[in-house]
């Protein structure tokens, strides 16, 4: 997957370099913007009996 990923960036290996990691920084930010804290709401947290 990763190569897939790699070979169709375009560019030389400096640009693919830098557009690989504001990939992996898109990611990270939609991740933790909208995907987590939507997951989070779906957890039973309330819900522990001892």
């Amino acid at each position: 997957m990763y190569g897939f990923i790699w070979r169709h960036l375009p560019g030389p290996r400096p640009v693919k370099i830098l557009l690989a990691l504001l990939l992996l920084a898109a990611v990270f930010l939609l991740l933790m913007e909208i995907v987590y804290p939507w997951v989070s709401t779906l957890m039973p947290y309330n819900d522990v009996s001892v």
